[in-house]
Formats: structure tokens, sequence, C-alpha cells
């Protein structure tokens, strides 16, 4: 079974090493990275063109100018070639050496029936796990707020992004399926992870948790720069998928949920 893994990159050289890293230690050894690069103007193809020449995975580069990130993810999503596919940018790392081999045995870990339907599943749509927090350096920080579920649905995200996509492994098939939004600026991702969730609902295809951490996510990401964006787009897409009433409630209830840990903070 072959893994996709797709990075995207713009002006990375700081930090795309560290993830290159964390792909070629892998023990898994049937994994395509691709690294699909906005046209850098820094060392950031060289850094790649450099990984390329030693790896002992497929590596496949692509450099020019796109839209935007989500654009760029798009084009990831047309060119793999792996049975499941994982979004791991720069900066991002995998946890341990053996995370890809850990998601590719759970894709064989059929449950009984998909969750509350009560038939069978056809085969695993999602593998997802946890993620820990990490500082510019790589450092450990602490483990995500949001955790994920035992059992996941696309429902979830009603409380909020309960996996982060760099610990969402997808069947490629309905992954392709399901492109990013490009209205969405900072949260096309929320967006696609509750209809890759839905289509998995479809087809019937279960989601997997593997009960372990599965990445490394970089504190300071787009979605922490553009903190009021982002909540903005992602009320628009909860709005969307959960109706509007329904939102307003939540989000009333994030509010007093917020306050009341920053009053026990004091």
């Amino acid at each position: 079974m072959k893994v996709s893994i797709i990075t995207i990159t713009y002006n990375a050289a700081r930090t795309l090493q560290r993830t290159l890293d964390s792909v070629a230690c892998q023990t898994y050894q049937d994994i395509e990275h691709l690294i699909i690069d906005g046209a850098s103007t820094d060392d950031t193809v060289g850094i790649a063109e450099r990984y390329r020449a030693k790896s002992h995975h497929e590596v496949v580069i692509q450099s020019e100018p796109d839209k935007g990130l989500y654009d760029a993810m798009n084009k990831g999503l047309l060119k793999a070639t792996g049975d499941y596919l994982v979004f791991l940018n720069a900066g991002d790392t995998l946890y341990a050496p053996d995370t890809i081999g850990t998601v590719v045995r759970c894709t064989q870990r059929l449950p009984l029936s998909t969750e509350r339907a009560g038939r069978e599943a056809l085969g695993v749509g999602v593998v997802y796990g946890d993620t820990a927090i990490t500082d510019g350096e790589g450092n450990f920080l602490h483990l995500r707020r949001h955790r994920p579920p035992e059992q996941l649905s696309w429902k979830s995200f009603k409380q909020g992004m309960l996996v982060c996509h760099q610990a969402f492994y997808v069947l490629t098939d309905i992954a392709r399926e399901c492109p990013y939004n490009l209205k969405f600026r900072h949260s096309a991702d929320v967006d696609w992870c509750i209809r890759v969730m839905k289509l998995a609902e479809q087809r019937r295809l279960a989601l997997v948790n593997t009960h372990v951490v599965l990445a490394n996510f970089e504190e300071g990401g787009d979605t922490t720069q553009h903190h009021r964006d982002s909540l903005k787009e992602r009320f628009s897409v909860m709005a969307y998928h959960y109706g509007r009433c329904q939102t307003l409630i939540l989000h009333g209830w994030f509010v007093l949920r917020a306050v009341a840990r920053k009053l026990r903070g004091l």
C-alpha cells in the first residue's frame, strides 16, 4: 500500500528540512512524497532537490506560481498516486519513525459496523490520531487542546476541529472528489475534512482512530497568524454544514467556556 505525503511550500527554507527529515526516517518504505512549491525565491527548492537525491522514498517536486495554499493543496490532490494521503506542510513533522506504518496497519482495522448506522463498513475512508504542538525549533510544547474523539464523524466538528489536518489520513479516491474550496483563505481545511467525512459515511467507509500521536504541528501557522479572519471563516463553514442557529448556540458556548478558562487562570 502506497501512502502519499503532500508538503506545500513557499519560501520555507527555514523549516522545510525538519519536515523532510521526519519523512526520510520512516521505517515504512512505500511512500510517495509530493513537494508542491509556489515558486519560492529562497533555497526551498534546492533543499527539496538535495533531499530527493538521497531519499529512499519516491519524491516528486513541482514548483510553479499558484493562487495560494489551498490551490497548491488541490494540485497535490490531483498529483497523488498513493492509496491514502496526508498533508504535512513545511515545519510540521511526522511524530515517530513508525507513524506511516501505524497508519497503514489501521487501514486494515475494519470496525464491525459504521457509527450509529448498524451497517457493515465496506472499507476504511479516514485514519486519524492525536497531534503534538511544537515551537519554532521543533521542540515539544504540549498536546493539542482539541483531542480526537473515540468515534469520529462529520458531526464531531460541531465542537471545533477535533482532529488536526496533519493527523487526518484520507483514502485518495474520496479525497480527490472533495477539492478545497478556494473561497476560504484560512479555513478551507475544516470544510474539506467535514466534506470528506460526509462522503465516507455515504460510501459506508469507516473512520478509524489510531489512538496514538501522529504529527507535530508548529505553533504559529497561518490560522494562528490570521486568527480573527480564520474564526469568521470557520463560523461560515459550520453554519453551512450544521445550520446557522445551531452554530450560533455552539459559538455562544465556546465564548462562555473561554471566559471561564481565563477566569480560572487569574
